[in-house]
């Protein structure tokens, strides 16, 4: 007689026997999707510096850094954040935003330079390295308020929006033109240390969401648009080198304060914050 508390009993012979099959481990498309199409344009930038679109190649990485600020936040959206998407995004940063624009600034203004000028490429693209490395390891101890020190897509757009700015302004033969060349050698060098330092950058992670901010606010970006609108390649270079130096200004102005200027668990009032003060 079937004991009617066994309930594998009724189950059949074939059934019990048959071990469960691991589930499948999927990759989320529409995040990584994104990111590859980031890494694209870094490839593309390299390929249209080899023919001499430096244009076109400094378009592509300002089309990297857009692509790159959204894959995070359409993985979160749609709840599809994944180990193997913050790995791509980190592998997809370092083509876009370290080796390309290196390569991109050394055969526009570097190469002139001789040993000078890959030196300082290399400096560009190590610290771009480092900076990514040393994100990965701390990117749960560090005040999401701030970056530990200027962040990747920010340093190649500092170096990019001078090559399209000169570019723009019709300066061709950079070799030809005095002082451009260690100037440009100077602000490749100020983006890479920049990376590997350990000055805030604001982040602007908490900036908007779901907090309210005067309407004249509006307006000063609506003017803001309009004036970027004029000259786009000379006022995103002045932009990015203000972002470049907020981080100095903030580091200083902290140190005369005698407030903490490390970006390690320093915040204790938001909520991500939580738990990194014991």
């Amino acid at each position: 007689m079937t004991d009617p508390h066994n309930k594998s009993a009724d189950l059949d012979e074939d059934e019990v026997l048959e071990p469960q099959r691991p589930r499948r481990k999927g990759i989320y498309a529409l995040p990584n999707s994104i990111t590859l199409c980031a890494l694209f344009c870094g490839f593309y930038a390299v390929v249209m510096a080899m023919h001499g679109r430096f244009e076109t190649a400094c378009i592509a990485i300002f089309c990297a850094a857009v692509l790159d600020a959204l894959d995070g936040r359409v993985a979160r959206m749609t709840n599809s954040q994944s180990a193997f998407g913050e790995q791509m995004d980190s592998l997809s940063d370092m083509v876009s935003f370290g080796a390309a624009p290196a390569l991109i600034v050394y055969m526009w203004g570097l190469k002139d330079l001789g040993r000078w000028g890959w030196i300082a490429a290399f400096v560009y693209i190590a610290c771009a390295a480092l900076r990514l490395a040393r994100f990965n390891v701390n990117i749960g101890v560090v005040d999401k308020r701030f970056f530990q020190g200027l962040p990747s897509p920010a340093a190649a757009a500092l170096v990019i929006s001078l090559i399209w700015m000169v570019n723009e302004a019709g300066f061709r033969e950079v070799s030809r033109i005095d002082g451009l060349a260690w100037t440009t050698f100077a602000v490749t060098m100020f983006a890479g240390l920049s990376m590997v330092t350990n000055a805030p950058f604001y982040s602007f992670k908490v900036f908007g969401g779901r907090r309210s901010v005067p309407f004249v606010v509006l307006v000063a970006i609506a003017l803001g648009i309009a004036m970027i609108s004029l000259y786009p390649e000379r006022a995103i270079f002045g932009l990015f080198c203000i972002y470049g130096l907020s981080g100095y200004a903030v580091y200083l102005y902290k140190k005369a304060k005698g407030r903490p200027v490390s970006v390690i668990a320093t915040s204790t009032d938001e909520p991500d914050e939580r738990g990194l003060h014991h």
